[in-house]
C-alpha cells in the first residue's frame, strides 16, 4: 500500500456527514493532516471499496458507530507541502451524506475522541477549515 506521507499519486479520502437529532457527529483527529481538529469521520478508500463503504467502515472504525452512506455532497483537496516544497500530502476528498443506525460515539483507530457536536458547541472548538465549509454547505447552521 502506498505511504500516505509523500505519495506519488493524490489519494482519495471518504468521510461520512451525520447529522442526527440536530447535532453533528465529529472526531477529533489523531494523526496529521490536520491532526488535533474536528472534522467529519473518514480515511483513505481502500482498493476495492465503494465510496459508501468506505465512509460506513470509516465511520464505525473512528466512532464505533454504525452509518448508512448516502450520495457525495462535497468534494475538496488537501494538498500540505513541506518546507523544501515536496507534497507531504495531496489527498481529494468525497464527502457523503449519511443516516445515523445505531451506537455511542467513542474515539477509535485514528480518532482522538468522537462525540455529537450542536450548533453552538462548534464554535468552541478548533475544527478543520473544510469542516466548516461542508457543514456551511450543508446548511447546519440555519
Amino acid at each position: 500500500m502506498e505511504n500516505r506521507i509523500y505519495p506519488q499519486s493524490p489519494r482519495v479520502g471518504v468521510g461520512a456527514l451525520v447529522i442526527h437529532e440536530g447535532k453533528v457527529l465529529l472526531i477529533k483527529r489523531g494523526a496529521p493532516p490536520n491532526e488535533g481538529l474536528w472534522a467529519v469521520p473518514g480515511g483513505s478508500l481502500e482498493l476495492g471499496e465503494s465510496l459508501r463503504e468506505c465512509a460506513e467502515r470509516e465511520t464505525f472504525e473512528e466512532t464505533g458507530v454504525t452509518v448508512r452512506a448516502g450520495k457525495p455532497v462535497y468534494t475538496f483537496d488537501i494538498i500540505e507541502r513541506d518546507p523544501a516544497g515536496k507534497i507531504r500530502f495531496h489527498f481529494v476528498i468525497v464527502d457523503l451524506t449519511a443516516t445515523y443506525v445505531d451506537g455511542v460515539p467513542c474515539g477509535g483507530d485514528d480518532a482522538l475522541e468522537a462525540k455529537w457536536v450542536g450548533k453552538e458547541e462548534i464554535r468552541n472548538l478548533s475544527t478543520g477549515e473544510n469542516t466548516l465549509k461542508l457543514l456551511e454547505y450543508v446548511r447546519f447552521f440555519d
